[in-house]
């Protein structure tokens, strides 16, 4: 199905903050995502620049959500999960041009 009004959220966080994060997004409308697990590759000049120890253990969540909620789930994640928290969590959102399987839910509580 051809669409613009998705992107995908991205959020890169230390390993065990990737539910938390989903938790903060749902709060915002999110409806799922999927977690990866990752190492970061950062070099020790990077941890000394940004004043902080880098955990190499990362959890890369992603979600689909509409672009009219994207903003609010981007600044709560930010607000909660960010690189000044125990997460130190990044994220970043790219557009998406087709999206199949997601469910929409209708206001009388049918899905389409």
């Amino acid at each position: 199905m051809k669409t613009n009004n998705h992107e995908v959220i991205f959020v890169i966080v230390n390993s065990g903050f990737a539910e938390d994060v989903m938790d903060v997004a749902r709060e915002q409308g999110a409806r799922g995502g999927t977690i990866l697990t990752g190492r970061g590759v950062a070099k020790e000049a990077a941890a000394a620049f940004f004043g902080i120890p880098l955990q190499s253990e990362k959890e890369i969540l992603m979600m689909v959500v509409e672009k009219s909620i994207k903003d609010n789930v981007l600044h709560a994640i930010y607000h909660e999960m960010g690189m000044g928290k125990p997460a130190q969590g990044i994220a970043f959102t790219l557009p998406v041009s087709d999206v199949a399987g997601l469910v929409k839910e209708e206001a009388s509580g049918e899905q389409a």
